[in-house]
């Protein structure tokens, strides 16, 4: 695959890194010209110094040849500006824009549902933009899916399925310690796959005779309904959230209030949370910013306590028992602050404690500081985006385990190599596990077998070892 990347900041570099390590070719241009160089010696692709929002440097980069362009600069406009302009002469080139004003997106979402007819008769989309991806979007959606469960668990939730892959520690004396894998299945009779097991150090895709220990953190398949069950197993349970404090109201903190003050139909997040779970006992909002926190009073000031004051101080926390409270959501735009306030909290007796941060290796930083459940924004980012970049058979990708594994939605179609075998006849022990199969024509997800067999149309939830991605995906016929 070809691409073009427009925009050498942390997203940026991240995306390229992941691209090249998957043996595609990269170009990504950087008008900064300090960045630009240092960039050139620190990734394997060509690196410009010039401005992306320009024909001659698109056409330099090679856009007529290129598979797809991504543009992640630090202004929404140039993002959006840059695909139109690429759009205008290269229609056929996907094109993905990374936008963080919040207007633009929701806005162009309505106009393209409202207009979707006239989009269809032109065959193009709204700015010529394929796809638009809102950084605090994913990240309020994380936070959500982990607060629907007591914030008891890491969740990831797949589109189309009621089934959702949660990260659980299991506790000394469970009913999963000590066991294998092969002989867990007969603690329950709900549907569930143990798909990886982290230990110490080590992270490794689950196989039947794979032991779990005390203190491992397992990735368990299960469909929502079950979640509670597989916390029991694991000697956890979903924590009763009565008393929830959120830290920060920029637009990750508004879109998180709204989805859990707010009953308003049509909330972007409304088929995320069960109506029993929507209204904690105490909600409170704290925010440094007087701007901000008055916003967020005018909005949300009839069902939450807000606040403009600063969570690292101590007379506040106490004046106002924020130590007592269930659960502390830090989403400031200063990730390093999230980090040292959840885990400062959690230190004073919060029970449980979710924090925005920039990327995977400030996850792993996070949860060895005792943050409960981290969330990497910038990887939320690259998931969306490189999902988006691997065709049409391709529905989903999620990053998972600090990145050591994925997870990959793809459609089986018949030039694919797994294409009328059975499960035993593809397998690769340690590089994927087939998670749940949707069988052609039919309406749900089940737990395959080892005797299932993949066929054409048929719709795949796997995982995989993060350095055999690639080649996992071009095995089940994902590419375009």
């Amino acid at each position: 695959m070809n691409t073009v990347i427009v925009g050498g900041g942390l997203t940026g570099v991240q995306l390229a890194r992941r691209l090249i390590n998957e043996k595609n070719d990269v170009v990504l241009i950087e008008n900064n010209e300090e960045t630009a160089r240092h960039l050139s010696n620190r990734l394997n692709c060509a690196v410009l110094n010039a401005d992306g929002n320009s024909m001659e440097t698109l056409e330099k980069a090679g856009i007529q040849k290129a598979d797809a362009l991504v543009c992640v600069t630090s202004s929404d406009e140039v993002n959006m500006i840059t695909c139109s302009l690429a759009d205008a002469l290269y229609p056929d080139v996907l094109k993905i824009a990374r936008v963080r004003n919040y207007a633009y997106y929701v806005n162009t979402a309505q106009a393209s549902a409202e207009h979707e007819a006239a989009l269809k008769a032109r065959s193009r989309p709204l700015y010529g933009i394929d796809f638009m991806v809102h950084p605090d979007v994913e990240a309020a959606s994380s936070i959500l899916k982990a607060v629907e469960h007591g914030a008891s668990t890491e969740v990831i939730a797949f589109e189309n399925t009621s089934f959702e892959l949660c990260r659980i520690t299991v506790e000394e004396g469970s009913a999963l310690d000590g066991k294998l894998v092969k002989d867990v299945r007969q603690l329950t009779d709900k549907p569930f796959s143990v798909c990886y097991v982290e230990s110490g150090e080590k992270s490794e895709l689950a196989s039947g005779f794979t032991q779990i220990c005390a203190g491992d953190k397992i990735g368990v398949l299960t469909e929502r309904a079950n979640i509670a069950e597989m916390l029991d197993l694991c000697g956890s349970k979903a924590q009763s959230l009565r008393k929830i404090a959120l830290v920060g109201a920029a637009q990750i903190g508004t879109l998180v209030s709204d989805a859990l003050l707010s009953a308003k139909k049509g909330n972007l997040f409304g088929n995320i949370l069960k109506p029993a779970k929507r209204r904690a006992k105490t909600f409170v909002i704290i925010d440094s910013d007087e701007k901000k926190s008055k916003l967020a009073s005018e909005r949300f000031g009839k069902e939450a306590n807000v606040f403009n004051a600063d969570i690292t101080d101590d007379a506040f926390i106490q004046e106002e028992g924020l130590e007592h409270f269930d659960l502390a959501i830090c989403a400031t735009t200063n990730y390093e602050l999230n980090m040292v306030a959840s885990a400062y909290l959690k230190s004073l007796g919060v029970d449980r404690t979710i924090a925005v941060v920039a990327g995977s290796a400030y996850e792993n930083i996070a949860k060895n500081i005792g943050v409960d459940i981290p969330i990497p924004i910038r990887d939320a980012v690259a998931d969306s985006i490189i999902g988006h970049l691997k065709g049409k058979a391709v529905t989903g990708i999620h990053t998972v385990s600090g990145g050591n594994f994925e997870t990959i939605e793809c459609v089986i179609t018949a030039s694919s190599k797994v294409c009328g075998k059975n499960l035993i006849q593809i397998a690769h022990k340690g590089e994927f596990l087939v998670l749940i199969v949707r069988k052609a024509g039919e309406q749900k997800y089940q737990i395959p077998v080892g005797k299932t067999v993949l066929e054409e149309g048929d719709s795949v939830l796997l995982i995989t070892s993060a350095r055999a991605n690639e080649r996992t995906i071009h095995y089940f016929g994902g590419r375009k």
